[in-house]
């Protein structure tokens, strides 16, 4: 069985435009990559419904409960073969107030120094073009759906 992670597309409407909610990934690899490398708050499950587990990755990874009507969208396959299980969610929350779980790795590598980096270093709220160039290409569907189900 394949990789799976499950995650939640938060979405807001501001002057009459859609904005999604997305998070950039921490840690030293990510650090000077911007475009393409953003992401839904997400992670893998692997015994929990994908609801649940996208319900508690959102607030691993933001530090915000989401809660309201969750709309499906389809599975997506990312370019590591990993399938990610989406819901479409309509909230808001302050992007500035997201606090990350985190992780230890050795860094640099070879160093035998361990360190700590935030899950997520960042959230903001992105416009959907600007978030088209923002979010991992194999994440682009989710945006796609999104649009057809605000009926844009």
């Amino acid at each position: 069985m394949p990789r799976q992670s499950a995650g939640l597309l938060m979405y807001r409407r501001r002057q009459g435009r859609a904005e999604v909610l997305l998070v950039h990934p921490g840690g030293p690899f990510w650090t000077r990559k911007d475009l393409g490398a953003w992401s839904i708050p997400k992670g893998e499950f692997t015994e929990e419904a994908p609801l649940d587990a996208a319900k508690r990755e959102f607030h691993e990874e933001t530090g915000f409960t989401a809660c309201g009507d969750f709309r499906p969208l389809e599975p997506v396959r990312q370019s590591g073969g990993k399938l990610v299980h989406a819901w479409a969610i309509e909230g808001d929350c302050d992007a500035e107030a997201a606090k990350s779980n985190t992780f230890t790795m050795e860094h640099p590598p070879r160093s035998g120094q361990i360190r700590t980096f935030p899950e997520v270093d960042r959230a903001a709220w992105f416009p959907l073009p600007q978030a088209r160039e923002k979010i991992l290409k194999s994440q682009l569907p989710l945006l796609d759906q999104l649009e057809n189900l605000l009926g844009r």
